[in-house]
């Protein structure tokens, strides 16, 4: 992606949504089934679990999911189906902000990372209802998004960690040096990429609590430990500074 200017928010929405359009192509659409998908039809695929904000998962029995749908050359992924892409992995185009196409307790696990950030509270609350809803019994939601907490500490400690930050965003390519000053550092979070609301940890505990979880079940994790850890290594490298790791098991 060619560079931007940080202080025009406008033109780095609209060069994201173009880096995302253009980023899902595959080669092979094969649609597998009618929703809405139970545990059986999902479990006779592989799949026992959802990964969210994922064209392709790194999970062996996820099924990957994006509001942007993969296409190929012909065809485009639509709403609420399960594709089966090149003959190896699975998707389905999911917007968080309708009814999830999946039977209840149908999955054993969901991972979210740097998602929730990106829809209003009530469609935040929304979303994790419905998970809760297709979770199986004792089932594990993990949700990562950016730590209201760590940025407040960052700011009013100094320099330190923004300077982590942007070195690391940098070194990732994603667009030209970020400005070096905090209010800007501070501001990016809340009014960049798309972002609606942001969690710190008891935030985080009141929305899932408000969608029918326990809250006495949540639980702060570190980077790539959990429960499950073939779940929390879905974790990115790339967003472990500035991340809230929190967990949840769904009533048994």
């Amino acid at each position: 992606m060619s560079e931007w200017d940080w202080g025009r928010p406008e033109e780095l929405s609209a060069r994201m949504d173009a880096f995302l359009i253009d980023g899902a192509i595959c080669d092979k659409l094969e649609e597998v089934g009618d929703p809405p998908f139970d545990a059986s039809f999902l479990r006779g695929l592989g799949l026992t679990g959802v990964e969210f904000a994922a064209w392709k998962s790194r999970h062996p029995a996820a099924l990957a999911s994006d509001v942007v749908p993969l296409r190929t050359a012909d065809s485009t992924a639509a709403p609420g189906r399960v594709y089966r892409v090149d003959g190896e992995a699975y998707f389905a185009a999911l917007d968080i902000t309708t009814t999830l196409p999946f039977a209840d307790g149908s999955v054993d696990w969901v991972y979210a990372e740097h998602l929730i950030e990106h829809v209003s509270l009530g469609a935040g609350i929304a979303w994790l209802a419905e998970v809760r809803r297709i979770l199986a019994p004792g089932g594990l939601l993990r949700v990562t998004t950016p730590d209201l907490a760590t940025y407040v500490e960052g700011y009013r400690a100094g320099e330190a960690f923004f300077a982590r930050h942007r070195k690391r965003m940098r070194a990732a390519g994603l667009g030209p040096p970020m400005p070096a000053r905090r209010a800007f550092m501070f501001n990016q979070m809340f009014y960049l990429y798309g972002h609606r609301w942001i969690y710190d940890l008891d935030e985080l505990r009141h929305a899932l609590e408000a969608a029918g979880f326990d809250p006495a079940a949540v639980r702060r994790c570190a980077f790539r430990e959990g429960v499950r850890p073939d779940v929390a290594d879905l974790d990115r490298v790339l967003r472990n500074d500035e991340s809230l790791y929190v967990e949840v098991t769904a009533p048994a």
